[in-house]
């Protein structure tokens, strides 16, 4: 499948530090590393489930999801919005090993149907602190996914690329908190708008694997946090 072809060269770019430049705002995306605590998230791509996509556009890929959660809007962290599956790590324990833990304690995911492709550049989550470190996975065997913990997620589910990808579904997510102005390329899917962090580590991932297609990058989309 090409699509897994071209998840794994990036991941061998990745580890070589050949991989080309992400998109700038990834650049933003930094803490104090001396003082950060360390997370890991897992970016989990697979074949198209029974589901269709809804965009009819031709882009490719068009068989491949990825598996997202929304986060439970009472948290008082991040609350209300479109995450992957992640979170600290634990002493003692790789991001990989902190990534396919957490994701199977917020979805339930059997973890054995994970293929492991590498890990990607660290990523700063200012807000909360965390130096986040992306871990790219294959779902060779999908498993069923539900929340486990509704405490902690509102909703776990799998959005077709395609759909990401299809220009019609592209904003920039603007915010305004602690007078600055804060923007963000976002995605507005599956009734829910996927912005901020994973907006930004998405819209990187889809340009350094030469998937993305221009966008209006005019049209705002304001968000209430």
């Amino acid at each position: 499948m090409s699509a897994r072809r071209d998840l794994i060269d990036l991941a061998h770019r990745a580890a070589s530090g050949s991989a080309s430049a992400p998109d700038p705002l990834w650049a933003a995306l930094t803490v104090d590393a001396s003082r950060a605590r360390r997370a890991a998230v897992l970016m989990l791509f697979g074949a198209l489930d029974e589901i269709p996509a809804a965009s009819d556009k031709p882009l490719a890929p068009a068989d491949l999801d990825v598996l997202l959660l929304e986060r439970a809007h009472t948290l008082g962290s991040h609350p209300g919005q479109v995450a992957f599956p992640g979170g600290a790590i634990d002493a003692r324990e790789t991001p990989v090993q902190a990534a396919l833990r957490e994701a199977e304690e917020e979805t339930g995911l059997d973890t054995n149907g994970v293929e492991v492709l590498g890990t990607l550049q660290e990523l700063g989550l200012a807000h909360s602190n965390f130096l986040v470190t992306p871990v790219l996975g294959w779902w060779r065997s999908p498993s069923p996914v539900r929340v486990v913990d509704y405490a902690e997620s509102a909703q776990v589910f799998r959005i077709p690329v395609r759909d990401l990808l299809d220009p019609d579904n592209r904003v920039m997510a603007t915010v305004h908190r602690a007078g600055r102005t804060f923007d963000s390329p976002a995605f507005t899917v599956n009734g829910v708008v996927v912005w901020g962090f994973t907006g930004i580590v998405l819209n990187g991932l889809f340009e350094q694997l030469g998937w993305a297609v221009p966008w209006d990058r005019s049209r705002v989309h304001p968000m209430s946090v």
